[in-house]
């Protein structure tokens, strides 16, 4: 979920469009992070179709969460854009997710990860068995 500016508690109307907020945040990347960061975003909606985008700008990185409504504790999968590479986040489960070909890192209890070199890592079948396992524990239906 993208909000706009906020003064004294209450938020303010932005003319912006939420595709038009996110392209202004990914545009403050290098231009090869950036083109990495928009082919990514357009195979994680095509792969989880109809999940809510929720739109997180820090201080270290972009992050792009999907999940089945906008609380952000229901995420699957964020995409996070770093300053120098992009990497796709399982945040339900990850420990648990079926991984045969050892592609996720992390050593933490729920939140695993791949690091993604191109964003044609998204077309591999490891990854996108990945993926479905991901949406299929959090959301059977």
């Amino acid at each position: 979920m993208i909000t706009g500016p906020r003064r004294r508690g209450k938020a303010t109307v932005n003319s912006k469009s939420p595709r038009v907020q996110l392209e202004s945040f990914i545009a403050r990347f290098s231009p090869s992070v950036a083109a990495d960061a928009r082919a990514t975003l357009a195979r994680v909606r095509r792969l989880v179709p109809g999940a809510v985008e929720l739109v997180y700008d820090n201080f270290n990185a972009l992050a792009v969460g999907f999940g089945p409504s906008e609380r952000a504790s229901e995420a699957i999968v964020s995409i996070a854009v770093c300053p120098r590479w992009v990497s796709l986040f399982f945040l339900q489960g990850g420990l648990q997710l079926p991984d045969p070909k050892g592609l996720l890192r992390e050593s933490g209890r729920k939140v695993r990860r791949i690091v993604l070199r191109t964003p044609g890592l998204l077309d591999l079948p490891a990854v996108r068995s990945l993926l479905k396992a991901a949406c299929t524990r959090c959301c059977p239906d």
